[in-house]
């Protein structure tokens, strides 16, 4: 009687989490899902502050550490390595995550994220950048502290997506939006206040894509061009015509970039051309 070949085991799926901004929630990333399709087990956690999660217990002072356990624990239950996405607030949670899981990260994709801390060591630039974040921080805070959540939500929307962009949001949205809006200063305050040093993010040794809008407001900008020179091993994405709402407003672009940028690592272990040029612009 012929021996049975042996059953070779298919291998797991890879893990993709995309961690989203602040004000929105696990649909901002739908398309992305979608573009990566059934090769990966795609996962979208929402924040504090979504109507899905409830706000923040209120315990103690809330850090970046707090909104980022809900990911690592994800990643702990996780088989292999995992590819981490992050938009701004997203970004600066992704990044508090590979600092916590550093050899769980296979690859690393944030488009602008918001490590405000790190203003703090980039000179006058940095300075000019640091006071545009409190401004806008303190008026969404005054907004909240007086019981003026629409006004908050107003302010932060118009901030990161241009004058008008509030106006332009559908009913619905302003009012999940208004019901989000005392979660920000917390967003915010959990930023400035990460107390991860600007050296060490150079332990970090996975492929790091970052990406920015080329109308990045002047916050995201320095950070976008100041992480690649920080990470080991990353480079800078430019999103011709957007700006900071890029993985919404210019979704295909995005979500195309990340996808070579997971795959290419999948397929050859390093995501091709990855060294070949420094600076891109995204098509």
């Amino acid at each position: 009687m012929n021996n049975p070949l042996p059953i070779e085991p298919v291998p797991a799926p890879s893990t993709v989490i995309a961690l989203h901004c602040s004000g929105s929630g696990a649909s901002q990333w739908r398309k992305l899902g979608e573009a990566l399709g059934s090769r990966v087990s795609f996962v979208a956690p929402e924040h504090y502050g979504c109507d899905s999660t409830g706000p923040w217990s209120g315990e103690r002072a809330f850090t970046l550490a707090d909104e980022a356990g809900r990911t690592v624990d994800i990643i702990d239950a996780a088989r292999g390595k995992v590819h981490l996405v992050g938009h701004s607030y997203g970004g600066g949670v992704a990044l508090r995550v590979a600092m916590e899981r550093p050899e769980r990260i296979a690859t690393l994709s944030l488009y602008e994220p918001s490590a405000f801390h790190l203003l703090r060591t980039m000179g006058k630039h940095g300075a000019h950048a640091l006071a545009e974040i409190d401004a806008i921080s303190k008026r969404t805070a005054d907004s909240v502290s007086c019981g003026d959540y629409r006004g908050a939500a107003a302010s932060f929307v118009d901030y990161w997506g241009g004058e008008g962009a509030w106006e332009a949001l559908r009913p619905s949205v302003k009012a999940a939006l208004t019901r989000w809006a005392p979660k920000a200063p917390l967003d915010f305050r959990a930023l400035l206040d990460e107390p991860t040093s600007a050296t060490a993010y150079a332990s970090l040794r996975m492929p790091v894509l970052v990406m920015r809008g080329e109308h990045a407001p002047l916050p995201t900008r320095a950070l976008a061009e100041r992480l690649p020179i920080l990470l080991s091993s990353a480079r800078l994405a430019i999103v011709p015509r957007a700006g900071h709402m890029g993985p919404l407003t210019h979704a295909d672009e995005v979500n195309a970039a990340i996808t070579r940028h997971i795959f290419g690592f999948e397929a050859h272990g390093r995501p091709r051309d990855f060294e070949r040029r420094r600076t891109a612009v995204v098509s």
